[in-house]
């Protein structure tokens, strides 16, 4: 008898490393019956994931029709050169320019202008900066300029070319945009199942280490992403969102009607006193 073994590892999965990314959450989604909605035809309709990051759930739930977006827009080229110009971005990784891997050629990297050069190469100075900065974090100053230290890894795996060739065949048919997430408003419609995984409300004053793009999530744009998540529940979408597990994010989706709080186990990884890292709960809030 042939041995039957499981194809899951053949599958495209994340290009990069992201704080907060879900790669360690989606069994636990899965055996808590948070996702995929049952009710969600993965053949007809489509699959909306605003804030892409490493777009873990999209790698493993593999839809038909998809639409990814980001307003981290550096995310967004490497993400479209992938999709489209992967063989170049394999050579250019390739290239002695990424073959060193210390603080002082991290630091001439880094010093790059994203604003001065070509879509190929914001993506290949992405991908290196993602894998050799600390804890793969993605912080930017109040310039919008990349800031996170050296990481100082041992070998850091920069050109994953057999991945990158896989996210490629993935990405062919998917919509890659720089843009708000509210922009899914205008593209959704019943049936549609949209994951939102924005930001996090900190769970303390002293939580405020990172921001993803220039702009800041706090009260407001979590109160806004509400009013986006109950439009589109009121659309007949399903609709998932993960978040920090606070008072104030749990009395933001409390008390709506078809909409449930559940909680999961998630590790923190990204403080700086290893002794602090852990368990901590996050919850997902669901309209199915």
């Amino acid at each position: 008898m042939v041995a039957i073994t499981s194809t899951k590892t053949e599958h495209a999965k994340p290009f990069v490393k992201w704080v907060g990314g879900k790669r360690q959450l989606i069994l636990q989604f899965r055996e808590l019956g948070l996702y995929p909605p049952k009710e969600f035809v993965i053949n007809q309709a489509t699959y909306f994931e605003p804030f892409v990051g490493g777009g873990a759930v999209f790698f493993d739930l593999q839809p038909l029709k998809a639409e990814l977006s980001d307003l981290n827009g550096e995310l967004i080229t490497t993400y479209n050169v992938i999709k489209n110009n992967v063989e170049e971005l394999i050579q250019s990784l390739k290239g002695i320019r990424y073959k060193v891997i210390d603080k002082e050629n991290f630091l001439s990297i880094r010093s790059l202008n994203p604003r001065q050069l070509s879509d190929l190469e914001i993506a290949s100075r992405f991908i290196y900066l993602n894998r050799t900065c600390f804890n793969g974090m993605y912080r930017v100053n109040s310039k919008g300029g990349f800031n996170v230290p050296f990481g100082r890894y041992t070998n850091p795996l920069i050109c994953d070319e057999t991945n990158f060739r896989k996210v490629s065949v993935m990405l062919k048919n998917v919509e890659i945009k720089n843009q708000d997430y509210k922009e899914v408003l205008n593209r959704a419609k019943k049936d549609d199942f949209i994951y939102f995984d924005p930001p996090y409300y900190p769970i303390s004053k002293t939580a405020l280490f990172t921001s993803y793009t220039s702009n800041s999530f706090l009260e407001k744009e979590q109160k806004e992403l509400r009013d986006v998540f109950v439009e589109l529940h009121k659309r007949k979408c399903w609709v998932m969102l993960s978040n920090s597990d606070t008072p104030f994010i749990n009395n933001l989706y409390s008390g709506i009607l078809g909409i449930r709080i559940t909680k999961v186990n998630a590790g923190r990884a990204i403080n700086s006193d290893a002794s602090k890292r852990g368990k901590i709960t996050e919850v997902v809030v669901t309209n199915y």
